[in-house]
């Protein structure tokens, strides 16, 4: 399906998402909103995806939400500007706005690969930090910029963030609004890895390519359990990963990677 400001590309087994608003850092206004949630939707029922990469078109990743089309409340009377700020509230509740991006990229069954090519900033942060590996380019930059606007974070940065940098660098990143380089971000552990730009795309198939040769049925319970994990006591995890592994372990692609092994050979997967 083609979209007005997302492109979805699709190579065996592997779909690359590129947010499109080069002109605008690949801001997140009502139109790439809803692109992006119909692209993730789209991938999501496709089986025979079994890995996502996504990144920004031009110098920038994402650079959160478009604030060039917000302003003063319409006027009294203007009922055209109302009509269109009553829409964006009801695509919102519906599911499809800026801060429910996160859990559908979450929930999407695919692995999703972040290759973060320049800004990732505020919403565009959190797109990031939602993504299941992150690699960045030399160039990317990263900031919780919201305190700056004086409004709260937002697109499940007060979880996703201190879940992958602890709360004393969440709190800082929060509370300081600080535009952070690509380096600060992976000795932090924001990122997997940083790479030269030019190089960004080539490291980001890598990992996808290696998640792909993986058993697929095996790679969605997996993205599945890890999430579940973040939020669960030992002993639910425990519990989790015996259920899990009960699943996976009767696929045919479980026999395969056992027959394989015996037979010293590369395994066939067929996500079956």
């Amino acid at each position: 399906m083609a979209y007005e400001t997302v492109k979805v590309d699709r190579d065996g087994h592997i779909a690359t998402i590129t947010l499109n608003r080069p002109e605008m850092l690949n801001a997140l206004n009502t139109q790439i909103t809803l692109d992006f949630h119909a692209a993730l939707d789209e991938i999501a029922a496709d089986e025979d995806i079994r890995v996502v990469i996504l990144t920004g078109e031009g110098r920038g990743f994402c650079s959160g939400a478009d604030l060039s089309g917000r302003g003063s409340p319409p006027a009294a009377g203007d009922e055209s500007a109302r009509t269109a700020q009553r829409e964006r509230v009801r695509q919102n509740i519906q599911g499809h706005g800026i801060t429910d991006l996160a859990v559908k990229m979450r929930d999407i069954p695919q692995p999703i690969v972040g290759a973060i090519n320049g800004v990732a900033v505020g919403a565009g942060l959190a797109v990031a930090l939602s993504c299941d590996i992150r690699v960045a380019s030399d160039l990317a930059r990263f900031a919780s910029i919201f305190i700056k606007r004086s409004i709260m974070p937002d697109t499940g940065t007060s979880s996703l963030l201190p879940q992958l940098v602890g709360p004393g660098i969440a709190s800082e990143m929060t509370l300081t609004g600080t535009i952070y380089d690509a380096q600060w971000a992976l000795d932090k552990g924001l990122v997997n890895k940083v790479v030269p730009h030019d190089q960004l795309m080539e490291e980001a198939r890598a990992y996808a390519d290696l998640i792909a040769g993986n058993p697929p049925i095996a790679v969605r319970l997996t993205k599945r359990l890890v999430r579940r994990g973040m939020n669960a006591g030992l002993e639910q995890a425990v519990n989790n990963e015996s259920v899990y592994n009960n699943v996976a372990g009767q696929t045919e692609d479980s026999r395969e990677a056992v027959r394989a092994f015996l037979e010293k050979r590369q395994p066939t997967f067929q996500g079956r």
